[in-house]
């Protein structure tokens, strides 16, 4: 099983020892993230940061290629909700629908939900 965290995700997660250990004891770490998470996630202000950039650290941030950002595209398209549905949110659903038997853990389910309607393979999104 695969965790991808969206921007949300990543948050919650940000300074919450409790809630990785568990993560850790049921086998669901490390966590992935599309590198564009970062972009909704951080402040730029080390600072603010601290406990998301300590979190990262034992994350697998992933880069997104051509054929992913494609995918991204055609799931919010498929959504009929394209003007509303973050490219950010896209993305972490085509990564996470890239694979078997991924988690996407998210404090804003609703839009993953919907791009998870479309994905290829299931995933299942889980609220923080």
């Amino acid at each position: 099983m695969t965790l991808v965290l969206d921007s949300g995700g990543l948050r919650a997660l940000a300074g919450q020892r409790a809630r990785l250990q568990e993560l850790r004891r049921r086998g669901l770490w490390p966590a992935q993230l599309p590198a564009v998470v970062l972009t909704e996630a951080l402040t730029g202000d080390h600072r603010r940061d601290f406990h998301a950039n300590r979190l990262l650290r034992a994350c697998q941030v992933r880069e997104i290629d051509e054929t992913q950002a494609r995918e991204a595209a055609r799931l919010r398209t498929a959504t009929h909700r394209a003007g509303t549905i973050s490219a950010v949110d896209a993305v972490v659903a085509a990564l996470a629908g890239a694979g078997p038997d991924s988690v996407v853990l998210t404090s804003d389910p609703v839009d993953l939900r919907a791009l998870a309607e479309h994905t290829t393979l299931p995933i299942s999104i889980v609220v923080m």
